[in-house]
């Protein structure tokens, strides 16, 4: 783990969040792995289906899933889970690295208990549970509007944010995946990629990749590519009087049309309209 969390003050926080919305909150590190949750039990529902090891591991399988689609998209992920409910998970980002995540569920939001219960019955078919009894449990879960499941996204998306203001959580600067994003801060808009940084932290590409993986969601390249994207938006804002040409210089970028596309493939528009699109609105 790449960070250390002060549990006392971050259950509080959960149990702030359960109060208000009443719906269970759990808290993932970087390596997916559950470290707090309020309440503490899951819901009756949640129980039975893990009654059963193919379906608990389906359940495991689904949280990994979650965090590695919120890593990749740096943002909030709201999605039905193997069992028909649904869940909302969003990653908790200090710096660039993703730490870890914050998730909520499992709520039942379909316009009716039958209708649900008919999707619930076709995702649970296989497992070796009692579906009496999960019938039992569904039919108490309550109705939950995806207008309340949108505004509790965004109040978990503010609490994952308060807790690295409040400093709830901070990183340890001596893990090796701090190092590297801190080496990347300081040389993205020089010469390095992959292989570079393999051989100056002294670790293989595979592990490189797993890092980054955890860390940012996305490869090393892609990374640094999002850098300097960043870096020409800031420069094309605050410095109209740069050519295109000194611009993708001064972010990395030795092929002045590679940047051109490169902005355009991850920006939407040329860095020209882009520019043009920042000095009208200011």
């Amino acid at each position: 783990m790449i960070s250390s969390f002060d549990l006392t003050k971050l259950h509080s926080l959960l149990q702030d969040f359960y109060n208000m919305t009443k719906m269970r909150i759990t808290v993932f590190d970087d390596a997916f792995h559950e470290l707090a949750a309020y309440p503490e039990q899951r819901a009756p529902f949640c129980q039975i289906i893990r009654s059963d090891d193919t379906s608990a591991a389906a359940c495991h399988r689904c949280d990994m899933q979650a965090c590695e689609i919120a890593a990749s998209r740096r943002t909030l992920y709201t999605y039905r889970c193997h069992a028909g409910l649904t869940e909302s998970i969003t990653p908790i980002i200090v710096g660039n690295i993703i730490i870890g995540y914050l998730l909520f569920g499992h709520v039942f939001s379909y316009p009716s208990y039958e209708e649900g219960w008919e999707q619930i019955q076709k995702c649970c078919k296989d497992y070796s549970i009692d579906m009496n009894a999960l019938k039992t449990a569904c039919y108490k879960q309550p109705v939950i509007t995806e207008d309340y499941i949108s505004s509790a996204s965004h109040i978990m998306q503010a609490v994952a944010s308060y807790l690295c203001m409040e400093r709830m959580v901070s990183l340890r600067r001596q893990e090796l995946p701090v190092q590297i994003d801190a080496y990347i801060q300081e040389h993205f808009t020089e010469k390095i990629n992959a292989a570079q940084l393999a051989r100056h932290f002294g670790i293989g590409k595979t592990q490189l990749y797993e890092i980054a993986k955890q860390s940012y969601g996305i490869g090393i390249a892609e990374q640094i590519r999002n850098l300097r994207i960043e870096k020409a938006k800031q420069l094309l804002s605050e410095c109209p009087d740069l050519s295109l040409a000194q611009i993708a210089f001064e972010c990395g970028f030795s092929d002045y049309n590679y940047f051109i596309t490169v902005f355009k493939r991850t920006v939407g528009v040329p860095p020209k309209v882009y520019a043009n699109t920042v000095l009208q609105s200011q």
